[in-house]
């Protein structure tokens, strides 16, 4: 056979080898220099070149299993206080007012009171006070009952509720118990007295203006801090009495470097037709081009919370 019709044929088995082989060692050299290239590149790129892809990994993780709980009961205390409201206000006697049954429907095991016939008890408010669920998972609310002449009682009811929390019962007559104790007051942190000054004058006007409408609020507030005055204005006229502070900077006689905040409570007199009215506000102030804004109305928020700038 001639080399001509050898090469028309196609590849001798020997040279199919050799393209083989030829084939072989360039894939080895690839490996070698991608291997040589991580390392270069440090243990980090190393890592990654031999490390499966996340994708692979996080589809071979097991998914999480949803965690089971338990919804706490419901506190029963506002159902304890309508109750209490209406076996204080009636008369075994006389079962035919509403209040006698409500009572009734509420707990119709429990005896009513017999008021005399002269008394003049003169129930004005009944408020909860505590509420504590014991080990059976029954419950003893607390409530006070607060009469015209000044007298207030503190009453223990027992009160059951279901699982859900939807539905209750008054187990048992109420019964008067000794009122919570007084806790111990923490000491103030609003050790500083602040002399009158631009800082007291921040605080007054700002407030004259939050209370009786008169004037704008926004003109006394830093950028960024919005706030409404109190509408309908309650108050026809508002003055400061005393000025407490947290820092030292706020009792300078002069307006600090700008973005110096300080904390502050005012004592204040309000005026209306009815009379006059202690009042407090805890403020904070911020320096800014030698004047004092308010930066936060922090009475009556959550942790010093309020607006904040």
């Amino acid at each position: 056979m001639s080399r001509t019709s050898r090469s028309a044929g196609g590849d001798t088995p020997s040279m199919a080898a050799g393209v083989a082989l030829q084939r072989l060692r360039r894939h080895v050299r690839l490996g070698r220099l991608g291997v040589w290239g991580a390392l270069a590149s440090g243990p980090l790129a190393l890592l990654v070149a031999v490390m499966p892809s996340p994708t692979a990994v996080q589809a071979a993780a097991p998914l999480p299993k949803p965690s089971s709980a338990h919804s706490s009961q419901a506190d029963p205390a506002g159902y304890a206080e309508v109750f209490l409201r209406a076996w204080l206000r009636s008369d075994t006697g006389d079962d035919s007012t509403a209040q006698a049954r409500l009572a009734r429907s509420m707990a119709p095991s429990v005896a009513l009171p017999e008021p005399a016939k002269a008394a003049q008890p003169g129930l004005e408010e009944v408020r909860t006070v505590r509420s504590a669920q014991r080990a059976d998972g029954s419950w003893s609310v607390t409530a006070a009952a607060q009469y015209a002449d000044g007298l207030v009682r503190y009453y223990a009811v027992p009160v059951v509720a279901d699982r859900a929390g939807s539905s209750f019962a008054v187990t048992g007559t109420p019964g008067v118990v000794a009122g919570p104790g007084r806790a111990e007051v923490p000491r103030s942190s609003y050790g500083v007295t602040v002399p009158d000054g631009d800082l007291s004058s921040a605080a007054g006007e700002f407030l004259a203006a939050y209370l009786t409408g008169v004037g704008d609020v926004g003109r006394y507030l830093a950028p960024g801090v919005k706030l409404s005055a109190v509408a309908p204005a309650p108050y026809a006229a508002v003055a400061v009495q005393q000025v407490l502070a947290v820092e030292e900077a706020a009792a300078a006689g002069q307006v600090p470097a700008d973005g110096t905040k300080v904390h502050i409570v005012a004592q204040t007199e309000a005026r209306d037709g009815n009379g006059r009215w202690p009042l407090a506000y805890e403020l904070a102030l911020k320096a800014r081009s030698g004047r004092w804004e308010i930066a936060a109305l922090e009475s009556g928020t959550d942790q010093a919370g309020g607006v904040r700038s």
